[in-house]
């Protein structure tokens, strides 16, 4: 017995075309006004970077986004990073600040730059009323303006000079010190706390010697600072001049200890292979690392981005997530809700505990503590 199948006739190939183009211009105008709702509805966190180098504080940030991401974002509204940089004439941080609030409102901002540029910030931040994290500057004045919208992740200067004059003066009971400082900002400020901190406990006056009066001979800098014969010294510089520096200290096999500031350790301006030229070496003020969480941090970062975190990249994950924190807690675009979550709460990120004191500075005392991998060595639980 014989059975036949009748199937019904296949419609002409133009008329599928045509039902096929038909469905598209229904379900893509669909899924695009979904897409364009949804890129409409996020939460946007500013990030300010000094220039188009600095990839890691970028990476960090970003890294810190996706997680956030990950958990459903803000009630599944996510989170999206905007970043500018502030290459160009001097005031162009302040422009960019402006658009990031007013253009693309933000809910806050997140800075990895220098201190000059972070006072242009913490200026637009003040006028608009929207928060700012600084992740990288450790200029004191910044909090000293009284800035409620202000807020610092890093140690500043003053917190550092402290932590050095206890480790310097009364730990290893060194009384003749060598400063070595460029004319940078950055540098300038952190000498400036340094030696106020150093009168005010009554000890000597440091030697100081400028990197300018010896830029084209090194070797002559560190033979005459060999010739006073100081019992330490520290370093005050760019990362570029620091590691100079530093190498030229190490090859002449001085045996002196040698300290410095995180603003050393920018891994846009180094390679690792040079900042682990540092480990167990160069002596920086530091909060205590937290173990377990910078050690999940390194390893997620490498995953995604094939390599190890610096300092960079930890104060900007650690800053991000600060505020996300912040705006999970307000839940609303209010930035005076924002600020007081930030005010009042305390996070455990890859450095550490970190809360905040009444003129926005990081609470907590720094200690002198080694490097590996180019970043403090984290507790072991």
């Amino acid at each position: 017995m014989k059975f036949s199948v009748k199937l019904p006739p296949q419609p002409p190939r133009g008329l599928l075309l045509k039902s096929l183009n038909q469905l598209c211009r229904i379900i893509v105008p669909i899924l695009f006004a979904a897409a364009t709702t949804a890129y409409s509805q996020s939460v946007k966190i500013g990030l300010l970077i000094q220039d188009s180098s600095n990839t890691s504080a970028i990476h960090g940030a970003e890294l810190a986004v996706r997680m956030a991401n990950e958990k459903g974002g803000l009630n599944g509204r996510p989170f999206r990073l905007v970043t500018r940089t502030m290459e160009g004439p001097w005031g162009t941080g302040s422009k960019q600040a402006v658009d990031l609030i007013f253009n693309e409102k933000v809910w806050a901002l997140l800075g990895s730059h220098d201190g000059r540029n972070a006072h242009l910030v913490e200026q637009a931040a003040t006028k608009s009323a929207v928060v700012f994290v600084s992740a990288w500057s450790s200029d004191p004045t910044l909090a000293q303006a009284f800035v409620p919208w202000f807020f610092n992740c890093v140690p500043n200067d003053n917190q550092q000079a402290v932590a050095l004059t206890e480790e310097i003066y009364y730990k290893r009971k060194y009384n003749s010190v060598a400063i070595i400082s460029d004319n940078e900002y950055d540098s300038k400020m952190s000498v400036i706390a340094l030696l106020r901190d150093i009168k005010q406990k009554s000890k000597d006056d440091p030697l100081h010697f400028q990197y300018e009066d010896y830029r084209n001979d090194i070797n002559g800098l560190i033979k005459t600072i060999r010739d006073r014969n100081p019992e330490c010294i520290i370093l005050f510089c760019n990362p570029v001049i620091s590691r100079k520096i530093f190498s030229k200290i190490k090859e002449g096999k001085t045996g002196i200890t040698v300290y410095g500031s995180f603003y050393m350790l920018n891994e846009a301006m180094l390679t690792i292979n040079e900042l682990q030229q540092y480990d167990n070496l160069l002596l920086i003020p530091s909060y205590i690392w937290s173990g377990q969480t910078a050690r999940e941090f390194s390893g997620k970062y490498e995953d995604t981005w094939g390599e190890l975190p610096g300092m960079v990249a930890s104060y900007s994950f650690d800053g991000m997530n600060v505020l996300i924190n912040a705006i999970r807690i307000a839940d609303v675009p209010d930035r005076e809700k924002i600020q007081e979550a930030l005010k009042k709460n305390k996070f455990t990120g890859v450095t550490g505990i970190i809360s905040f004191d009444d003129m926005g500075n990081r609470e907590g005392k720094p200690f002198v503590t080694q490097l590996m991998n180019g970043v403090p060595i984290p507790e072991i639980k």
